[in-house]
C-alpha cells in the first residue's frame, strides 16, 4: 500500500514539474493531494504552521545575507584582481595559467556561495585571457566546469544552509566541515592539470617573461581583499565569535567595503545587488516553504517511516546504501537543481540515514559533493549551461571536457568515505 501511495505521489509530482509548474507550488500541491487522499486530516492549518515555522527560522536568515554578499561581489573587480594576483605565481607550474581557473574558483567560492556565480564570474575573466594566450579549449573549459562546482562545497555555501535547515544540522559545522573536502577537490583538479600538462607539454604555451620575486609579491596585493573577507567570514565562525548568520552580516559589510574601495559601489549597483539577492531568495524560499509542508504531509501519511523500514529490510551496508544514494542523486541532478534535490529528499531520507548510523554532518558534505557532480552532467548541468552561454559551444562538447573532473569527484567521495575525518575533524575542534 505504501509503495503504491509513494508511486502515485511521485508520478503526480513529475507530471506537475514536467508541466512547468514552479517547484515550490508543485511540492505544496503534492502535500495537499497527499493529505486529502491518504489521511483524514485537512491540510490548511498544517500548511500554515509548517510554512511559518520554517520561514521564520533565525538560522535561515544567513541565506539572504550570503546571497546579497555574492551579488555585491559579482559586480566588483574581485575576480579580475584575483587573476592578476595569481598569474605570476603559476608561471613555472605545469599547466601554468590553467590553474588560475581552479584557484580563482576556490577563492571566489569562499565568498560567493553559488556554483553558477563562481563559474560565470571567473569564466568572464579567465576564458578570454586563456584563449588569447593559446591554451587548449578542452582544458580551459574543463577546469572551469569542474572548479566552478566548488561554489557549492567551499563555505559559505547556499546549499549547505538549505541542507542544515532541512536536516536540522548545525550550519556553522557544515561550513567548517566543507573546508578540507573543498581543498581536497581543488588539489585533485590541479593534480590532473599537472599530469595532463606533463603528458601534453607541446599544447601548453610557453611562459611569458619571468617575473621576479618582488614583482610577484607586488602582484599579490590584488589578493588582499578576498583573503581578508574569507578570514573574516570563516574565521569568525571557527573561532566561535559569530554564528553563521552573524558571519553572513560580516560578509555583507566586508563586500560593501571592497566594492566601495574599488569604486564599483554606486546607487545602481547597490540596488541591483539587493534586488538580485531578493529575487533569488524568494525563489529558494518558495521551494523551502513547499518542502516544509510536504515534509509534514509525508509524516502524516507515514511514508518516511515505511521507506526507512523497507530500506532497512534490504539489509544494505552503509557503503552500499551510499552507493545507491549517490546514483540516485546523480540521476536526480540530471533534471533538478541542487537546492531542489536537497529539499525534495531530506524529509524522506534522514530517518534512513540515521537508522544506518551515518553521521548527518558527514552525509551533508557527501550530498553536496554528489550534487556537484550533477552540475556537470547533461541535460541540466547548471555549470554546463553557464559555459554554453559564455562560449556558445555545444553542451555535449563541454560535458565531455568536464568528464575527468566528474571522475575526480567520484574519487573524492571514495576518499571522504575512507577518511571521514576529512569532514569531521575541523568541526570537532571549533571553539564555542
Amino acid at each position: 500500500m505504501e509503495v503504491m501511495t509513494a508511486a502515485v505521489l511521485i508520478g503526480l509530482m513529475l507530471a506537475l514539474l514536467a508541466g512547468g509548474l514552479w517547484i515550490g507550488l508543485a511540492l505544496m500541491a503534492i502535500g495537499i493531494l497527499g493529505m486529502l487522499g491518504f489521511t483524514p486530516r485537512a491540510p490548511g492549518d498544517g500548511m500554515a504552521v509548517a510554512i511559518w515555522s520554517h520561514g521564520s527560522s533565525w538560522t535561515l536568515t544567513a541565506l539572504p545575507l550570503f546571497l546579497w554578499m555574492g551579488e555585491i561581489l559579482f559586480r566588483t573587480k574581485l575576480s579580475e584582481d584575483m587573476f592578476k594576483g595569481l598569474s605570476p605565481w603559476l608561471e613555472r607550474l605545469p599547466g601554468r595559467l590553467l590553474h588560475t581557473n581552479i584557484i580563482g574558483c576556490t577563492l571566489f567560492a569562499a565568498v560567493s556561495g553559488s556554483s553558477a556565480a563562481t563559474c560565470a564570474t571567473i569564466g568572464k575573466i579567465a576564458l578570454p585571457e586563456l584563449e588569447r594566450r593559446g591554451y587548449p579549449e578542452s582544458m580551459a573549459l574543463g577546469t572551469l566546469a569542474g572548479a566552478g562546482t566548488l561554489g557549492l562545497l567551499i563555505p559559505p555555501s547556499i546549499i549547505m544552509i538549505v541542507y542544515g535547515v532541512a536536516a536540522d544540522v548545525s550550519i556553522s559545522k557544515l561550513f567548517i566541515g566543507g573546508v578540507l573536502p573543498g581543498i581536497l577537490l581543488a588539489t585533485l583538479f590541479m593534480g590532473w592539470v599537472v599530469v595532463w600538462s606533463l603528458v601534453n607539454a607541446d599544447k601548453i604555451p610557453a611562459a611569458d617573461l619571468k617575473t621576479s620575486l618582488r614583482e610577484k609579491f607586488a602582484a599579490s596585493k590584488n589578493l588582499i581583499p578576498v583573503v581578508l573577507l574569507i578570514a573574516g567570514v570563516l574565521g569568525s565562525i571557527y573561532s566561535g565569535i559569530a554564528t553563521a548568520t552573524e558571519a553572513a552580516a560580516i560578509g555583507v559589510i566586508g563586500s560593501l567595503i571592497i566594492a566601495a574601495s574599488q569604486r564599483t559601489l554606486s546607487r545602481k549597483s547597490f540596488f541591483g545587488a539587493l534586488m538580485g539577492a531578493t529575487r533569488l531568495y524568494c525563489m529558494i524560499a518558495l521551494i523551502l516553504a513547499g518542502s516544509a509542508f510536504l515534509t509534514l504531509a509525508m509524516g502524516y501519511i507515514g511514508l518516511p517511516r515505511h521507506l526507512a523500514e523497507w530500506i532497512g529490510a534490504l539489509g544494505l551496508s552503509p557503503a552500499m546504501l551510499l552507493v545507491a544514494l549517490a546514483i540516485f542523486y546523480i540521476l536526480l541532478g540530471c533534471f533538478l537543481d541542487g537546492i531542489s534535490i536537497v529539499v525534495l529528499t531530506m524529509a524522506v531520507l534522514m530517518p534512513t540515514i540515521q537508522a544506518a548510523g551515518i553521521d548527518p554532518l558527514w552525509f551533508g558534505i557527501f550530498v553536496v559533493v554528489v550534487v556537484e557532480m550533477a552540475q556537470v552532467t547533461p541535460p541540466v548541468g547548471f555549470n554546463l549551461f553557464v559555459l554554453q552561454g559564455l562560449t556558445g559551444r555545444d553542451m555535449t562538447v563541454i560535458a565531455r571536457y568536464a568528464l575527468p573532473y566528474f571522475l575526480l569527484m567520484v574519487l573524492a567521495v571514495v576518499l571522504l568515505y575512507t577518511f571521514p575525518g576529512l569532514v569531521t575533524w575541523l568541526p570537532g575542534h571549533m571553539v564555542g
